[in-house]
């Protein structure tokens, strides 16, 4: 117990990287969905309901950054590659 303790206080802790890495896609995710809890029961029903969410939210930063008309536009042009087929 007291070596966990000292590892998450200190400066290098596993606590710091991983309040900077994952706590604030979690916050986003939780005012985004306005949610505050699964939906769901189970652990493998909540694995599933989580990833959808952070598939989500991945694919709505990823629109950010491209921008929704680039996106559109790649999307067609895919398709007129593929001959129309989705």
């Amino acid at each position: 117990m007291v070596r966990h303790h000292h590892r998450m206080a200190t400066v290098d802790g596993v606590m710091r990287q991983r309040g900077a890495l994952v706590e604030h896609p979690f916050g986003t995710l939780k005012w985004w969905a306005v949610i505050n809890f699964f939906l769901i029961r189970g652990l493998v029903k909540c694995r599933g309901e989580l990833n959808l969410m952070t598939h989500c939210y991945h694919f709505m930063r990823a629109l950010k950054e491209v921008k929704v008309t680039a996106f559109i536009a790649d999307c067609q042009a895919r398709m007129v590659l593929q001959g129309g087929r989705v």
